[in-house]
């Protein structure tokens, strides 16, 4: 291919692009996460039991992940990646603000299931949109700007609506009406970033042109599938934040009011990780993921101690890994996988991510009630086993 042949993708140029994208996902995290912060006691002022809230919250989160099996080969399929996105983008700041106004318990469980069937529709697409780009910025760099300005949008919705539900005593209508307002910036700037940059592949296309490199075939790599699996074991060992917090409150180390402002910390945490690891992976590779599973491991021995101080560093040694998850576990993806697959390969990581993340909250909720010793010499030796993955994946090896 030559760069004659190459059709510029518009007058926008890709770290632009990646920053306009950030901004959509920063007003979208804006809208969901607001919601996502309150969604426990929506459901429950209108009569949900405990079950129930778990039950439906639970299956939004196997939609968004399970759901992307289907949204990734589809978008691979019919290339119509801004459609999909789009679609999904508006399927959530829809929801979002009717959650507010329904006032039936059944409306809204469907409400707040949508909301991550959204998210589900749109990843695969986006994700592929973004690596196209970020092929001519530095794939760690681009995914790095675009987590850190996701996180903004994570941490400023929930205080924007608890700030609301102070102003209104409680009334949850007018906290999330307020994230329509950010929903309908969503969609306009989705549509105007489609106008300028209607075929994002073509940053790809002039940076491979660039380098004459050959185009790769449309399998999906054997590298894929063992980064795939090192992924899996490093989540397998990585505990939530709902059972950091969850020992923090009952070992009566931080009081329940101040779990939300730690995680807060570690979301700015998060940002910062993603920042650095993502630049670092530009310049050395995939060898700077070997750092994942160390701070994992890391999480386990500092977090589930009994000493203040210690147990919060563990705390915000959980936002730095979760920033490389975000962000630089995505860029691989992306120089492991051809163009042509992308968003099958992103559907299917997804899927391996929210398996392993299943498992890896039921064995470190389980362990935690036997033993905790017995929970950190397992995650350890869990991490262990994911340095060994990653280091028998080509990619790790160069």
């Amino acid at each position: 291919m030559t760069g004659a042949s190459v059709r510029r993708p518009s007058r926008m140029g890709p770290w632009r692009f990646v920053v306009w994208f950030g901004t959509v996902s920063l007003l979208a995290d804006f809208v969901y996460e607001g919601a996502r912060s309150i969604a426990g006691p929506l459901l429950a002022s209108l009569g949900a039991s405990a079950l129930v809230v778990g039950v439906v919250t639970g299956a939004g989160e196997a939609a968004a992940l399970g759901l992307r099996l289907v949204s990734g080969p589809l978008a691979d399929r019919t290339r119509r990646f801004w459609g999909l996105a789009i679609a999904g983008y508006a399927l959530t700041v829809v929801s979002v603000p009717l959650l507010g106004v329904v006032g039936v318990l059944w409306a809204a469980c469907a409400l707040v299931i949508a909301e991550r069937v959204g998210k589900a529709v749109r990843s695969p697409a986006k994700d592929t949109m973004l690596s196209h780009a970020t092929a001519a910025t530095g794939r760690g760099r681009g995914f790095a700007v675009h987590e850190a300005m996701d996180q903004v949008g994570a941490l400023v919705g929930p205080l924007v609506v608890a700030g609301m539900l102070a102003l209104t005593g409680g009334d949850y209508g007018p906290s999330l009406a307020v994230l329509a307002l950010p929903g309908v910036a969503v969609l306009g700037l989705l549509l105007w970033l489609r106008a300028r940059v209607p075929d994002p592949e073509a940053y790809e296309r002039e940076a491979a042109a660039a380098t004459d490199e050959p185009a790769p075939d449309g399998r999906l790599p054997t590298a894929f599938w063992t980064y795939a699996a090192f992924t899996a074991a490093t989540t397998a060992g990585f505990a939530t934040f709902g059972v950091l917090s969850y020992h923090l409150v009952v070992r009566h180390l931080v009081a329940a009011a101040w779990v939300p402002v730690l995680y807060a910390a570690a979301m700015a945490v998060d940002a910062v990780a993603a920042l650095a690891t993502g630049r670092l992976y530009d310049r050395h590779g995939a060898r700077v993921l070997m750092a994942l599973p160390v701070l994992t491991a890391a999480v386990a021995v500092l977090a589930f101690t009994d000493t203040v101080a210690i147990a919060v560093a563990g705390s915000l040694v959980w936002g730095a890994a979760m920033g490389i998850q975000e962000s630089t576990l995505r860029a691989m993806v992306a120089d492991l996988v051809p163009s042509g697959r992308r968003a099958t390969a992103y559907g299917l990581f997804a899927g391996v991510v929210g398996a392993a993340s299943l498992a890896g909250g039921a064995l470190t909720g389980g362990l935690y009630g036997r033993s905790i010793p017995l929970l950190i010499t397992v995650v350890v030796g869990v991490q262990v086993l994911a340095l060994v993955l990653l280091a028998v994946t080509p990619a790790a090896r160069r």
